[in-house]
C-alpha cells in the first residue's frame, strides 16, 4: 500500500512540472498548450483524489466514514428479502419463503407499530416505495413519512431487543 501511495505522489510531482510547462507555453497563446494544460490539470485532480484517498481510508469529501455513522443509517433491521416475501405472501417454491415461525415473528415485532408507521414501514421495506411514492400514495408529506418510518424502526428495535418471542 505504501508502494502505491509512493508511486501516486511521483506521479503527482510529474503531473505538476508538466503543468507548469504548459502553463510558461500557453500564457504565449499557444492552442495546443492550452488544451494539453487542461487535461493534465484533469489527471492532477484525480491523482490528488486518490491520494487524500489512500491517506485517510475513506472516500475523499465524506464528513465521516460508514464507521462514524448513526445505527439507523446503516443497520436494517429485518432482512429486506424477508419483509418482501412477508409482504408478497405467496406460496411459490421461492427460496425467499418464510415459515410459520418466520411470519409469526414479524407479525409480532410490527404489532406495536401504529397503523399508519405500519403502512409506511411495510411500503418502503415490503414493497421497496421511495419515500415520495409512499407520500403520493397516503396523502402526507415525504418528512412525515421519514418520521413514521424513524419511529417505526425505533419500536421494532425496542421490541427485538425486549421480546423473548422474537428470539431464535
Amino acid at each position: 500500500m505504501h508502494d502505491l501511495l509512493k508511486g501516486y505522489k511521483e506521479t503527482w510531482k510529474g503531473l505538476n512540472a508538466a503543468y507548469e510547462v504548459r502553463r510558461a507555453a500557453s500564457e504565449a497563446g499557444n492552442a495546443a498548450a492550452i488544451a494539453e494544460r487542461q487535461l493534465i490539470g484533469e489527471m492532477r485532480g484525480e491523482v490528488e483524489w486518490i491520494i487524500e484517498w489512500l491517506e485517510s481510508g475513506r472516500r475523499p469529501g465524506n464528513k465521516r466514514g460508514i464507521e462514524r455513522r448513526a445505527a439507523y443509517q446503516r443497520e436494517k433491521l429485518m432482512d429486506p428479502i424477508k419483509m418482501q416475501a412477508y409482504v408478497a405472501r405467496s406460496t411459490a417454491g421461492s427460496p425467499a419463503n418464510l415459515t410459520e415461525w418466520e411470519m409469526q415473528q414479524i407479525e409480532d415485532a410490527l404489532c406495536v407499530l401504529s397503523e399508519r408507521e405500519r403502512e409506511c414501514y411495510v411500503l418502503a421495506h415490503g414493497e421497496c416505495f421511495s419515500y415520495e411514492a409512499i407520500a403520493d400514495l397516503l396523502g402526507i408529506s415525504k418528512s412525515s413519512v421519514a418520521t413514521h418510518i424513524k419511529r417505526a424502526q425505533a419500536k421494532i428495535s425496542e421490541r427485538l431487543m425486549n421480546s423473548l418471542f422474537l428470539v431464535g
